[in-house]
């Protein structure tokens, strides 16, 4: 390698990695602000936070290390051009992309670590969380139920409030008052006692609460005229045992915690597994339901050809004959007799409306089903988004370091954040349209990549031509051309 080669790597590298340590410590202290109220005043040892936070790391990195690359390019090429080192180079014969060569071989290696690393350390991660968490919950059950606030649990569908928790691990409980709702989010039960107690077991994503010394009161349906009296019933008890579901505090959902793994857990290979498996599961299920429907409904029955020009007169129960079917091609309601008309009608209007709640049920499932598939579609193609997006901004910041001139943490840092927030955001907003399925989960993956790369083209050919940022020259002289140009008016003596 020549020594050109490693003076520009060397300097490259020691942006790189000192960008990538502040850019860490900043998104560690903002992950710090998502999670304190998780783990901030529960009598948790230093040792399971920091814990908790070096898994969160590898998570932390996809955010960051893109970043990163666009900061340290732009510092890095910012200082040549700033320094005229860039001209002495171009006053030698190297060229920009002489230049960025060994910087480029070192940006493929770290596309392909990248790469490693979002398939086997994230994934590896996410699964430590997760277990961590869970493990905190069954350690300390009241961390997830806070002093004086009621504590939603929407697994549950209900929220606790304590005065006050005690004992070694914050277990028993002071004057607990407990609100059980129904599926539409109304209070239905309250539940009151002086005492209260957690357990709960190691092998289980259950709490066990345990009420001492209470009441209960529930509401009752009464009948129509009863309903304005909001009749409830009460009962006092000296022991009672509730069940709290723990998926909620884990933030998992249970449609993709089967077998405690969601798709930001698995690699590339039991992603494809499991997306060709969720997709068959789903097939089956449509086509299951279709045909049931069908049944239910007596549809697309296979009939016995008939020829009509055999038989045009027919007899039929109400004693009418006629001579063809052509009355019936109003209404098939008229072939009863009056007194069964009615009859016939409700049954089809309760036949329908059963069939559309079923239908309107079964919709509900497999969305969350499609969007479960597409969530695995996505994590695959992010995977190898994320590899290809440190190199493509690698060529959009090295040319715009040169193009602007700029070395330091002043303009650099400022263009780089308004260039990282455009791909970020692009990033996010494509992966939750792709989510609910309004644009392809694989577009979703890749469009903020797919973005900066003209934008790289772009500038790298501006940076080699020695051309700047923008040129407004072209411009302004076409809006010079539509003005009207002024006469001379010196006249020749």
């Amino acid at each position: 390698m020549r020594i050109l080669d490693r003076y520009i790597l060397s300097r490259f590298l020691f942006n790189l990695i000192s960008s990538f340590v502040i850019m860490m410590f900043i998104f560690i202290f903002q992950s710090i602000w998502l999670f304190i109220d998780d783990l901030a005043g529960k009598g948790l040892d230093m040792i399971i936070i920091g814990k908790f936070f070096f898994y969160k790391m590898p998570e932390l990195t996809e955010k960051v290390l893109p970043l990163t690359v666009l900061l340290s390019s732009i510092l890095t090429f910012g200082n040549f051009a700033e320094h005229y080192e860039f001209a002495a180079m171009k006053a030698s014969g190297i060229s920009l992309q002489r230049a960025m060569l060994g910087i480029i071989i070192f940006m493929v290696g770290l596309g392909g670590v990248t790469f490693y690393f979002a398939n086997n350390v994230i994934p590896a991660s996410e699964q430590k969380i997760f277990y961590l968490r869970r493990n905190i919950a069954k350690l300390k059950p009241a961390i997830a139920i806070a002093e004086g606030v009621f504590s939603d649990f929407e697994s549950a569908d209900m929220n606790i409030k304590v005065d006050r928790k005690y004992g070694e691990n914050d277990n028993f409980l002071e004057n607990v008052i407990i609100h059980q709702k129904t599926k539409t989010n109304i209070n239905y039960r309250v539940i009151k006692a002086k005492t209260g107690e957690l357990k709960s077991s190691e092998n289980s994503n259950i709490i066990q609460l345990v009420l001492n010394d209470g009441q209960l009161y529930e509401n009752v349906e009464g009948t129509k005229s009863e309903k304005r009296k909001y009749p409830f019933a009460q009962a006092d008890f000296e022991d009672y045992t509730m069940n709290i579901d723990l998926s909620e505090f884990n933030n998992v959902d249970l449609e993709e915690e089967k077998d405690l793994r969601t798709e930001k857990m698995k690699n590339i290979s039991r992603l494809t597994k499991d997306i060709d498996s969720i997709q068959e599961d789903n097939i089956r299920r449509v086509t299951s339901f279709s045909k049931i429907t069908s049944e239910r409904m007596g549809a697309f029955i296979p009939l016995p050809e008939q020829d009509t020009t055999l038989n045009k007169k027919r007899q039929f129960k109400n004693g009418t004959t006629h001579l063809d079917f052509d009355i019936f091609k109003d209404s098939i309601v008229n072939i009863y007799p009056e007194w069964q008309q009615v009859q016939v009608m409700n049954s089809a209007k309760n036949s329908t409306t059963n069939v559309l709640t079923s239908v309107r049920g079964k919709k509900k499932e497999m969305n969350k089903r499609y969007e479960f598939h597409r969530r695995h579609i996505l994590s695959l193609h992010k995977k190898f988004a994320l590899a290809f997006s440190c190199i493509i901004l690698f060529f959009v910041g090295a040319p715009l370091g040169a193009i602007i001139r700029k070395g330091g943490l002043g303009l650099p840092m400022v263009i780089a954040i308004i260039l990282f927030l455009i791909y970020y955001f692009l990033g996010v907003f494509a992966e939750n349209y792709s989510k609910k399925g309004n644009i392809h989960p694989m577009l979703g993956a890749w469009l903020s990549t797919l973005v900066m790369l003209p934008l790289g083209v772009i500038l790298t050919k501006r940076a080699t031509a020695d051309k700047g940022l923008m040129s407004f020259g072209r411009v302004i002289d076409f809006f010079k051309g539509l003005l009207p140009k002024k006469k001379d008016k010196r006249t020749t003596s």
